[in-house]
């Protein structure tokens, strides 16, 4: 496998937690683990956004599986990568550090821009 030149930088965002636009905030949980089928980037992670209640509004992770197709006939796939939006689960195609951290902020804009108060 290719080094990740960037993961670096999102293994030293664990831990951290930051507070954007007043009272929302992030949060970012990065460990190296060992490659396995399900984490074959060899990362377990959680990066989140959360309101000033503490609800969670975003989250990119893969803390557990999550399973697209039901009934009989439906092609079934299971993945660890996926992101969170508010009741939605959907899969993330990870391809770098640098890509996930990108498209996490993009989703948190996006969601800070639709709950802003100013015009």
């Amino acid at each position: 496998m290719k080094r990740d030149a960037s993961l670096d930088t999102l293994l030293l965002l664990d831990g951290e937690i930051f507070v954007v636009e007043g009272s929302f905030w992030v949060k970012f949980a990065v460990k190296k683990v060992p490659p396995t089928p399900e984490k074959p980037h060899g990362l377990d992670y959680s990066l989140t956004l959360h309101d000033g209640d503490n609800e969670r509004l975003l989250g990119f992770d893969n803390a557990h599986s999550i399973r697209e197709g039901a009934g009989p006939g439906a092609p079934t796939r299971i993945e660890y990568d996926h992101k969170h939006k508010g009741e939605r689960v959907r899969f993330y195609d990870y391809t770098d550090s640098m890509s996930l951290l990108a498209d996490f902020w993009t989703e948190v804009d996006l969601i800070l821009k639709e709950r802003s108060t100013t015009p």
